[in-house]
């Protein structure tokens, strides 16, 4: 190895016993730096090729496939952010809103099986021939418009009225409400009328329809219909808004919906969530951090026209107050769950105790993938500490092998993220992608020159580069490839949960975050509910409706109200939600959306099956499943142990022969992030195994799969877990109220009539 290659290698590994260090921080500090230490310097000896020489006489699939099949990153990069607080944060003069007394919007139709119909041949026959949205080519053009105003936030033409409310021209605010409210009546008119849900008044069931039209059918059924009684309820609270506006000299924009939720964008804003010294980028002058000092003197009106963090405060007491409204709330920003720095004193797992369940003798396993990476996929294996197996792995082998399934291309998974590398070689090659939908609003935050669109390429989320370290996240490409984005059992990189799987990647975080309002338009198209908008104004739905929607994202923030609307609007229509439950170490009930009704909560377990120390906790938590520990090295392969998948990165090594490489396309990373999808993917399986399925059904079947708990798999220490219950004989650990339990899909019933045995 070469002099040059040495000394990035040692300056890579630099930098990754930074990020160990940092990751490291818990309880018995010492030891645990000293284990970090450890794996630092077997990992440099791993890259300078010192350790990599495999023994000659065992067989290494890394080997025979080029370098950038199998090349890793090897760094760990820190937190995008840059801010050291656990508060939420928000965008400025940005406001949810929902008129009180709106009866739940009218579906189409019922989805269960036998009790399906149809009436409208129309709307068939154009649910089965919908186009398929082409992403358009970015041009310089559409990247000029990032640095436009906010008035240029979104167009006023289109499927969403957006009403501009200016106090000083009252009537002419009102007459543009009142047209808006007219063309959403008309919309109304127009769209066929809910199908009854009595089977014996329609005239054509679907039960013994060809198959391509109960799927048809199904979609449709799944839509929103525009809400009348909440085009009325919207009309009127704007006028409320108007006098709201008008006390405080403000004028604002305010986007209207088919099921009544408005946000409510008022103009101008100052600089708040960055300092000049610590920004190299303006731009971001429109977040601030969520002090909860609400709006102490409502009076004080030149301090709240001076600063719009104040302003916000006031403008959402007042809409509260005026009792118009079923819910006013900031539009927060989301973040991915992505582990970079731990709060410090987190507390540690068992510190090595190995826990008891699982199988201790090597299961026949005859499904195998070939890509090159899958020996270091711990957390696909089967439970138990034989060969080929992990005390961490959640069974998705041992599920291909034994039910002969490894997905289904009739199954949709809806990935709410930071969207897809679509270049990413093994995302490229994969037929798995179907057409999904940027729906980051606001060009600041888009990264891409411009707002809502059909192209939910991943252009970068690096929110302040002033912050040493920091990079894009590549976020959204790491999770949809653990859920089967990546061409599984292709011969390159990684294999993913379901291999036949169908993706629909929904880019809904940009630069810094997401925003709650994008988010909660995100999670509906994702299920069908509702249009994006095409360039000319159109109607564009979702083609695939999700089952399933993966949100491995987070706030520090109980769950918003416009956010679990959402979230029930979704799952009344049938999809099932999985949520990261966080990453603060804290009760998932204090984070979101892990702590809203009607999700799936996921926390994250390392190799050894124990909760990870910076994983929420919680009886709201539904299920720990893998989500890797990098500090840790539990089942001794000299590599940290995170959750490898897809992704581009730099500074990268060959796993063959430790030879330092620029790029590559595959990542260890950690967080309730990357045990989310692990769920999903798993529900994806489930669905695949039983098609006709409903969702209570799934989740039934998913919580089915589990193993219970150990003490030790869900332990921290007595100091760090006042009023907790000691665990005999375990040196000051106590019992860590975790909730949930360990996904093993082991345990799934074999077919009837079969004895296992995979293609």
């Amino acid at each position: 190895m070469s002099n040059q290659s040495t000394k990035s290698a040692r300056l890579l590994i630099g930098a990754a016993l930074t990020s160990l260090l940092l990751v490291s921080a818990c309880d018995r500090q010492s030891e645990r730096l000293e284990r970090a230490r450890e794996i630092a310097e077997v990992s440099l000896r791993q890259i300078t090729g010192e350790t990599i020489v495999d023994q000659a006489d065992k067989k290494d699939p890394m080997r025979s496939v080029p370098v950038e099949a199998r090349a890793i990153a090897g760094k760990v990069i820190s937190d995008i952010s840059g801010q050291p607080t656990n508060k939420p944060a928000f965008a400025v003069l940005s406001v949810i809103a929902k008129p009180a007394d709106i009866p739940p919007a009218e579906a189409m139709a019922e989805i269960e099986d036998g009790d399906l119909y149809i009436e409208d041949e129309a709307a068939l026959a154009e649910a089965m021939e919908a186009p398929v949205a082409a992403a358009p080519a970015p041009d310089a053009g559409a990247r000029a418009l990032a640095s436009r105003s906010l008035e240029l936030f979104r167009p006023e033409v289109g499927i969403s009225p957006r009403v501009k409310l200016d106090p000083k021209a009252r009537e002419q605010s009102l007459q543009r409400v009142e047209e808006a409210t007219q063309a959403m009546q008309t919309r109304a008119k127009v769209e066929p009328a809910p199908v009854s849900k009595t089977r014996s008044l329609q005239p054509r069931s679907l039960e013994s329809a060809p198959v391509e039209e109960q799927l048809a059918a199904r979609k449709i059924a799944r839509r929103s219909l525009v809400n009348r009684e909440a085009i009325v309820a919207q009309r009127d609270a704007n006028a409320v808004m108007l006098d709201t506006l008008a006390k405080y000299k403000m004028n604002a924009e305010v986007t209207l919906s088919r099921e009544g939720q408005m946000v409510i964008q008022v103009a101008g804003a100052g600089p708040t969530l960055f300092s000049p010294e610590d920004a190299k980028d303006p731009s971001l002058s429109f977040l601030a951090i969520d002090e909860g000092t609400g709006c102490p003197d409502p009076n004080d009106l030149e301090a709240i026209e001076a600063d719009p963090v104040l302003a916000t405060n006031c403008f959402v007491d007042d809409l509260r107050a005026s009792g118009q409204f079923e819910y006013v709330e900031k539009d927060f920003i989301f973040e991915n769950q992505f582990v970079r720095r731990p709060p410090a004193g987190s507390p540690s797992t068992s510190g090595g105790v190995t826990p008891t369940t699982g199988s201790t003798t090597p299961v026949k396993v005859e499904v195998t993938p070939n890509d090159p990476l899958w020996d270091l996929q711990w957390d696909m294996k089967p439970r138990g500490s034989g060969e080929g197996q992990s005390l961490g792995g959640a069974g998705f082998q041992e599920f291909w092998t034994r039910q002969g399934i490894e997905g289904s291309s009739d199954v949709v998974v809806a990935v709410v993220d930071t969207g897809l590398q679509m270049t990413h070689p093994d995302i490229a090659a994969s037929a798995n992608i179907a057409p999904g939908w940027d729906m980051v609003s606001d060009p600041r935050m888009g990264n891409d020159g411009d707002g809502r669109d059909s192209d939910p390429n991943d252009p970068g989320d690096l929110c302040n580069p002033a912050v040493p370290g920091s990079a894009d996240s590549f976020h959204g490409t790491h999770v949809a490839g653990t859920i089967g984005a990546a061409a599984s059992n292709n011969g390159a990189g990684v294999a993913g949960g379901a291999w036949n799987v169908k993706i629909v990647p929904v880019r809904a975080l940009g630069k810094c975050g997401g925003r709650l309002s994008d988010i909660n338009d995100a999670i509906r198209w994702a299920a069908g509910l509702i249009p994006a908008e095409g360039e000319d104004g159109s109607e564009v739905w979702n083609d695939n409706p999700a089952d399933i929607i993966n949100l491995s994202i987070g706030l520090f923030e109980y769950c918003p109200a416009s956010l679990q609307d959402a979230i029930d609007s979704v799952t009344d229509r049938g999809a099932v939600v999985v949520s990261a439950a966080g990453n603060a170490r804290i009760d998932t009930a204090y984070y979101a959306p892990g702590g809203c009704d009607n999700v799936i909560s996921v926390a994250a377990g390392n190799a050894l099956g124990e909760i990870t120390a910076y994983s929420n906790f919680g009886d709201g938590v539904d299920i720990l499943a893998p989500g890797g520990e990098m500090a840790r090295d539990d089942d001794n392969d000299s590599r940290p142990d995170g959750i490898l998948s897809t992704k581009a990165s730099t500074d990268c090594y060959d796993p063959v022969t430790g030879e330092a490489v620029q790029d590559c396309y595959y990542a260890y990373e950690q967080g309730t992030s990357m045990a989310a999808p692990h769920v999903s993917a798993a529900l994806a399986l489930l669905k695949a195994r039983t098609p006709d399925a409903t969702s209570d059904e799934l989740v039934s079947e998913l919580l089915a799969a589990t193993d219970p708990r150990t003490d030790l798999q869900c332990a921290g220490l007595c100091s760090d877990y006042p009023g907790t219950t000691p665990i005999e004989g375990s040196d000051g650990m106590c019992r860590r109220p975790c909730g949930g339990r360990i996904l093993n899909l082991a345990n799934v019933p074999e077919p009837v009539g079969t004895s296992g045995g995979g293609d």
